[in-house]
């Protein structure tokens, strides 16, 4: 077996599909294991295969978030699509031992993601409806610059300064006045769709790694996207990847197809995600398409901006079981023996938001009773060691305290994720009029109380709702539920389907029910459905306001859309948190939740297993497993080629 190296640098895992142009990487070795090397070698440096195509996820085994420190990696290439010469500089960050949950539509906003990476651990932002997030800030006056800000820095700036055109309102639109909509999603968007929701998580994602001044921050940002979501996930990873983002976390469904897909856009490949249509037959396929290079020719001639390679992010999916985990490690579409998944988030269904169903569990219209889980549904963080193929996993839904980072940290986990902590928090991106309302509850020593629904979601999936009955007018005080005018004008969560004259249609159980029934929908689906897409974007502050009919009255009114809070069932934890200000107002910050999670961990107490160079992605054993089988095949590429090698300076 060959010695054990660092790997600061690695071939790509589909050899055999290796264009004719390619580069060289270098083997870096420390002490003894590079004189073995020497030895095996007669002194010959062990060259890797790397191709424009994986360039960027190829670059290590080693995860950028964990490289040597302060390396600066360059190597010449023959390969026209990747400059002659290329740095690749990385700094050592360790993997961070808190994630901060990227939840609903903006609460994870990017002021809560840069402050928690600032703190060492992993800021995350929502990818969720951030075209609608985008358009309707800019319809807002764009408060502070932001957006405009990280604007400046779009590689195609004729592309931002038309949806500035567009969508920009100085000063912002009046209150009253219901804001400009973008058209909904479908298996074929339209370029003014594309381009939103690019822009729209490209901005989001840059602001988290810069400061005011426009100066990298230097910490980690991952964006969270709901599998259920599927129609703009393309597109919005797209926009992410161009503002550099470390990581991609996604649930709410078996993301098994993304890992390709990263792979894909980090060459600026074309590719589809496929989408399941309700009624088409096994032999139909259908997908959204995307291809960069498409976009960029399509956007004034600047094709040349996918000549250059992006990273390609580390790829976290939420699951609630091994089983899944297992799954998705032998049947995901990505390169790399654990088929570009890089690590799990372990979401049990304490967590807030959408859960994963109990074992054996089917929605019944007529059963209004909350979801009963059981020990099928618990996961032990030393099992899950087992079946994680040696990748890091981080344990979520009720582990936002010190004791339980401790916990996970001791029996073999990597750290916690917290999202309900975090949502409370000044950064957040909730309504301050909501946040504050529900801090002041939880400082008078009141009670929250989390109830998880079951019909709330059109997903199907079980949704946690906090219930604000007495104070704020959320959907879960049931007469503004019933007092609201069903519509679907956001849609992200409609479902296609196929029509009898055979094309696509689009419907959704919270929307209007003789709309969905004619749509060839069972009326009974929609029996306690709330509108997800127009509450959540409540949330954060960009109610739609529309002229309706008063079912009482008759008459015509303006009708702003309610919100609808999700929070984990430890919500009541934040009052731990909570502090009166010097204004009478309560209040924490982001770093407050970090500091109180890792006191006992900056106190020298027990931080769990250290991390080995060979933790990010692959087992110590994969690692020269691989190398075995490949050396043949790397030591006739390498001879007499004439290309230069990598070279670490």
């Amino acid at each position: 077996m060959l010695p054990r190296a660092k790997v600061d640098l690695v071939a790509p895992h589909n050899i055999k599909e290796a264009p004719k142009c390619t580069s060289y990487a270098h083997l870096q070795l420390d002490g003894e294991e590079e004189n073995k090397m020497r030895s095996l070698r007669s002194g010959l440096s062990l060259s890797l295969l790397v191709t424009s195509s994986t360039a960027s996820r190829a670059l290590s085994f080693v995860h950028p978030s964990i490289a040597k420190p302060k390396s600066r990696l360059m190597y010449k290439s023959t390969d026209p699509m990747i400059p002659a010469t290329t740095a690749i500089a990385t700094e050592a960050k360790p993997l961070p031992k808190i994630i901060q949950g990227g939840m609903g539509v903006r609460i994870s906003s990017w002021r809560l993601a840069r402050e928690v990476s600032n703190m060492g651990e992993l800021g995350v932002v929502s990818g969720t409806a951030m075209d609608t997030v985008f358009v309707r800030t800019l319809q807002d006056g764009d408060p502070g610059g932001h957006f405009r800000r990280a604007l400046a820095s779009f590689p195609n700036q004729a592309v931002a300064q038309q949806a500035l055109d567009k969508y920009f309102i100085p000063g912002g639109k009046a209150p009253t006045k219901p804001y400009r909509s973008l058209p909904m999603w479908t298996l074929a968007p339209n370029r003014a769709l594309e381009e939103a929701t690019i822009l729209g998580s490209f901005c989001e994602v840059w602001l988290s790694k810069h400061n005011d001044d426009g100066s990298p921050t230097e910490g980690l940002v991952g964006i969270n996207r709901l599998t259920k979501v599927a129609l703009p996930t393309i597109h919005s990873l797209y926009g992410a990847m161009l503002a550099d983002v470390d990581y991609v976390i996604m649930g709410a469904g078996i993301p098994s197809k993304i890992p390709g897909i990263l792979d894909a856009l980090a060459g600026h490949h074309d590719c589809s995600y496929s989408i399941e249509v309700i009624g088409a037959s096994g032999d139909e396929e259908y997908a959204v398409a995307f291809s960069p290079k498409s976009f960029w020719e399509k956007g004034h001639g600047t094709s040349g901006i996918a000549k250059k390679p992006l990273k390609r992010p580390a790829f976290l999916p939420i699951v609630s079981s091994t089983t899944l985990a297992t799954s998705l490690l032998k049947r995901s579409n990505g390169s790399g023996p654990t088929r570009g998944i890089d690590g799990f988030v372990v979401e049990l269904n304490e967590a807030g938001g959408h859960n994963a169903p109990p074992r054996g569990w089917h929605f019944e219209p007529e059963d209004h009773d909350e979801p009963k889980y059981g020990d099928k549904d618990w996961v032990d963080v030393e099992a899950f060691g087992k079946v994680a193929k040696g990748l890091p996993f981080w344990f979520a839904g009720h582990y936002g305290r010190p004791e339980k980072l401790a916990e996970v940290l001791d029996a073999g986990g990597n750290g916690i994720q917290v999202g309900t902590l975090f949502a409370l928090a000044d950064e957040s991106g909730m309504e301050p009029t909501m946040r504050k309302e529900i801090l002041s509850e939880l400082a008078e020593h009141q009670e929250l109380k989390v109830v998880t629904d079951p019909a709330a979601s059109p997903t199907g999936f079980p949704f946690k709702v906090l219930q604000l009955e007495d104070g704020l007018k959320t959907l879960s005080n049931p007469e503004v539920y019933n007092a609201r005018p069903r519509v679907c004008n956001l849609g992200y969560l409609r479902a296609p389907y196929l029509q009898e004259d055979g094309k696509i249609g689009y419907r959704c159980p919270s929307e209007c029910v003789a709309d969905y029934v004619g749509k060839g929908g069972d009326e009974n689906d929609t029996v306690g459905r709330k509108c997800l897409c127009n509450a959540l974007t409540a949330d954060a502050g960009f109610a739609q306001v529309r002229n309706v009919r008063n079912l009482v009255t008759g008459e015509r009114e303006l009708y702003s859309e309610p919100s609808l809070v999700t929070m984990g069932d430890d919500v009541n934890q934040a009052a731990a948190l909570v502090q009166l200000r010097e204004d009478g107002s309560y209040g924490y910050t982001a770093s407050d939740v970090v500091d109180y999670l890792t006191a006992s961990q900056r106190q020298g107490k027990k931080v769990g297993q250290l991390l080995t160079p060979c933790r990010w992605g692959y087992s110590e054993t994969a690692v020269d497993e691989y190398l075995l089988s490949e050396w043949g095949v790397f030591h006739k590429q390498t001879r007499g080629s004439g290309v230069s090698e990598l070279m670490a300076v």
